[in-house]
């Protein structure tokens, strides 16, 4: 069967499955193979709970003319998702980046919603099957749509461009994440440029912060980019896509001009200095698709985090800065400083392991720590191995894992304090407060 056959299919049954355990009536189920799983043998059952069709790539599972055999599942998911994006005519806009992309897709999402019918990837569907699936859930009355892509490895961006086709885009930064499979630095600047290349090239528009190191000489070969920055005195006669940092005690504020000069503030309820960039960039793409300046504060404004990322939570009297879905040496530095600024009567940081370092990992989790040090929190507690292998000054206290640290955590008796937790998903250091 075709692609195009198969998306005549598709037209008529567009709930894609790929999890054999939420089967829905008259869903086409795509049987993925994975390590430790094999989707075709899973395909009768799928037909059995209600799929209409199951694509399968293994002849000896075929039972019917509702199993569609195909040469790989996988491949064919992606094919089908590039044959639906290109029915559409509309801005395509792709975010990748070390650190914020999914902050920064969620506020741009929320700001583009309020004037335009908007698609975006769902929480962070972002890898080579995620953004197939997020293409293939785009209705016919999208306007815009806002792809996230994810990486750890050099060519994975242009393969997700040449799936998605992103007529715009942004990179949030250059930071030291996934440095093991880029192989350090240079591989990361390699791997997220990408998409600036697949934009060159195509003759797409990038938006460039230029407060962020790499980008604006990275975007050099876009004929069409947007260079946008920090400004610190907006007035009627400003660069118009400039954005003010206001405060951030703990939340950020921020302000832009309108068309009427009229300053705009935005009161986010997003922590830290470093989501200001987040911001900035949602505004700014915002104003280039024309919404309207209030439109922008009201989406902003409203736009509440989840899923650990910058959350506030209040427990008695203590106060948690929760930031523990990811942590990479860039975002955890960041964290720190901080923190350090923030107005409380006791301070301690709880500091989870950073994954994927490779041949870093020592130095960059040494940094680290002699950060905090340096900041003098009135206490640093660390959770896991590679925290493990650094060595400790007297009073750092440190847990092999979470589950340790909790239970050690449940018998304190904390008051009136601040809390920031910080690490890689995988640590679970949000279980702490469960």
């Amino acid at each position: 069967m075709t692609t195009s056959q198969l998306y005549e299919v598709y037209c008529q049954y567009s709930n894609i499955v790929t999890d054999s355990r939420k089967i829905e009536k008259d869903c086409l189920f795509f049987a993925l193979k994975g390590e430790r799983f094999n989707g075709n043998q899973f395909a009768k059952d799928a037909i059995a709970q209600g799929a209409k069709f199951a694509i399968i790539d293994e002849k000896e599972f075929q039972e019917s003319e509702h199993f569609i055999l195909v040469d790989d599942v996988l491949k064919t998911l992606q094919e089908l998702a590039n044959f639906h994006r290109k029915q559409f005519d509309i801005p395509i806009i792709g975010i990748t980046g070390s650190n914020g992309k999914t902050t920064t897709k969620e506020l741009l999402s929320e700001v583009l919603s309020s004037s335009y019918q908007t698609h975006f990837t769902k929480g962070n569907f972002n890898n080579h099957i995620g953004v197939p699936l997020t293409l293939l859930e785009m209705p016919k009355t999208t306007q815009i749509a806002v792809i996230e892509m994810g990486a750890n490895h050099v060519g994975e961006i242009e393969f997700l461009c040449k799936i998605a086709e992103p007529t715009h885009g942004v990179i949030t930064n250059i930071g030291r994440a996934h440095l093991e499979g880029f192989g350090g630095i240079e591989g990361v600047k390699k791997g997220k440029s990408e998409l600036y290349r697949f934009l060159e090239k195509n003759r797409g528009m990038a938006f460039v912060n230029n407060d962020e190191p790499f980008l604006k000489e990275l975007s050099e070969g876009i004929r069409h980019r947007l260079i946008y920055e920090k400004s610190e005195t907006p007035d009627p006669n400003y660069h118009p896509f400039e954005t003010k940092f206001l405060e951030a005690n703990p939340f950020v504020k921020v302000a832009f001009l309108a068309k009427s000069a009229e300053l705009i503030a935005i009161q986010s309820q997003l922590i830290g200095t470093y989501n200001f960039n987040n911001l900035m960039t949602a505004i700014t793409i915002g104003r280039y698709f024309k919404v309207p300046a209030e439109k922008i504060k009201s989406a902003i404004e409203n736009y509440t985090p989840t899923n650990n990322r910058s959350q506030v939570v209040k427990v008695n009297s203590n106060t948690f800065i929760l930031d523990a879905y990811n942590a990479n040496p860039t975002s955890m530095s960041h964290a720190l400083n901080n923190f350090s600024k923030m107005k409380a009567d006791a301070k301690i940081v709880i500091l989870g392991d950073m994954l994927e370092l490779g041949e870093y990992s020592f130095s960059d989790h040494s940094k680290i720590l002699n950060q905090a040090e340096a900041l003098d929190f009135d206490q640093i507690i660390i959770v896991g191995s590679e925290f493990g292998k650094i060595p400790k000054n007297e009073g750092i206290i440190h847990f092999m894992n979470t589950s340790i640290l909790k239970k050690w955590f449940d018998e304190q008796n904390y008051k009136k304090t601040h809390f920031l937790i910080k690490g890689s998903r995988s640590i679970g250091l949000e279980k702490i407060l469960t």
